[in-house]
């Protein structure tokens, strides 16, 4: 999976913001980076709709901050193997050229939603705003593990 990401973030070249996706079955996670690849951020959570709009939104949110790559949390089973969730990224992956064209890498997200969890818990969030900051907090999270991986 390492190597496998590598190739694919190979197409954002050495300097510019990426954007950190978390896509649930009715929700999208997405989260930002600064040019420099130092810090992610989170952004805003998409209510999915139509494939359509999600991809329009997130082709707006790209414009605004001169996105130049995406990473894509790949949700793998715990041993490492693709279930139906991993098949959905990838196919909204496939999908996605049709209204943003940038390049996509998948990273391994497992726990990342649970590690983002414990972390809103931790810092005493009450859980009506967990569940609105869960997502974006997660696709932070995938981001962040990602751009670390990159800066090595």
């Amino acid at each position: 999976m390492a190597n496998e990401f590598l190739q694919q973030a190979a197409g954002f070249g050495t300097r510019g913001a990426l954007f950190g996706l978390d896509l649930g079955e009715k929700t999208i996670g997405v989260a930002v980076c600064d040019p420099d690849r130092v810090v992610a951020t989170p952004v805003e959570t998409i209510r999915r709709t139509k494939f359509t709009a999600d991809a329009a939104r997130l082709a707006e949110l790209a414009g605004e901050r001169g996105i130049v790559g995406i990473v894509m949390g790949l949700p793998l089973n715990m041993d490492g193997s693709e279930g139906p969730s991993a098949q959905r990224a990838r196919a909204f992956a496939r999908n996605l050229p049709k209204v943003l064209d940038l390049p996509v890498a998948f990273w391994d997200e497992r726990l990342s939603t649970a590690a983002m969890e414990r972390e809103l818990i931790a810092l005493d969030t009450s859980r009506k705003k967990r569940s609105e900051k869960i997502d974006e907090s997660a696709a932070a999270f995938i981001l962040q593990g990602a751009i670390d991986r990159l800066s090595q």
